[in-house]
């Protein structure tokens, strides 16, 4: 049944949309998310790169389950040291120019018929705690602009943002108390962060998940986070899957591999998740 609403970001296959499109139809998956493709991310698409990419996806009976944009990636205040991470070819800029961003992206994904889209929660700050009703009110804000056209905004746990961990997407979602933002649980990063994914952090995030990402991760014995295929990291894969199951969870499942095999490829490293993934359902 899971592997019925299995699917998978395409650059985690190939920048190479159309390599991508035709892995993801080869290995029977039903739906993509689009970050970026030939070089170039989602967010800066034209209207007429849409159109093709829409076209190609379609061709293959596929369907975008939803829009992993890069809003909410920046500090809520740039005087401010921040923990930073990856933007995937997005400039640093303002809370003010990732609003204007928001808003290209809802056209863009009603484009591309999804009504999903991932946000953040600002690069994070050396004390969250003391800012945590700023960024409730940007997210409020956001999952209101979100409304108007009848757009879901998933709120992912990101570890360089100030929602890292289970526990603190789940007080941001909670607060600001729309059916516009639900939680983007990702099981890969709670592990990569050291922290427990099941069961500690899913029930945290249980009854407000509207999407779910699926890697594996683990603390190295340098001390280190890494990600790899699912079934060799920390992430209980097996319990957590019939979790979902046993609650109640009907939405979507993607493959965020982050994993690329030493010599190897992003495909080849999604083509070990895959594999990892469908042997802990056999199972």
């Amino acid at each position: 049944m899971l592997l019925e609403r299995l699917g998978i970001l395409t650059d985690e296959v190939s920048q190479d949309l159309i390599e991508a499109l035709d892995w993801v139809k080869e290995n029977n998956l039903k739906h993509v998310e689009l970050r970026s493709f030939d070089g170039q991310n989602i967010a800066d698409a034209p209207d007429e790169v849409l159109d093709r990419v829409l076209y190609e996806i379609e061709k293959r009976d596929l369907f975008v389950s939803g829009i992993s944009s890069p809003v909410f990636k920046c500090p809520l205040d740039p005087e401010r040291p921040v923990t930073t991470g990856d933007t995937f070819g997005q400039k640093e800029e303002s809370v003010e120019q990732h609003f204007q961003k928001l808003e290209r992206m809802i056209e863009i994904a009603e484009k591309l018929n999804t009504d999903k889209i991932r946000v953040f929660s600002f690069w994070r700050e050396q004390h969250p705690e003391r800012y945590i009703s700023e960024i409730a009110n940007h997210l409020k804000k956001a999952s209101q602009i979100a409304e108007q056209t009848d757009i879901i905004l998933l709120l992912e746990n990101e570890g360089t943002c100030n929602g890292g961990y289970a526990n603190e997407i789940a007080h941001f979602v909670r607060m600001v108390d729309s059916p516009h933002l639900r939680v983007l649980w990702d099981p890969g990063n709670e592990a990569y962060g050291g922290r427990a994914a099941y069961p500690e952090g899913y029930e945290e995030v249980k009854d407000l998940i509207g999407h779910i990402h699926l890697k594996d991760a683990f603390i190295n014995k340098n001390g280190y986070p890494q990600c790899v295929p699912i079934g060799q990291g920390e992430v209980a894969y097996a319990e957590q899957l019939q979790a979902l199951v046993d609650d109640g969870y009907k939405g979507l499942f993607t493959i965020e591999t982050h994993y690329i095999p030493e010599g190897g490829t992003a495909k080849q490293g999604s083509e070990m998740t895959l594999k990892g993934l469908r042997s802990i359902l056999r199972a």
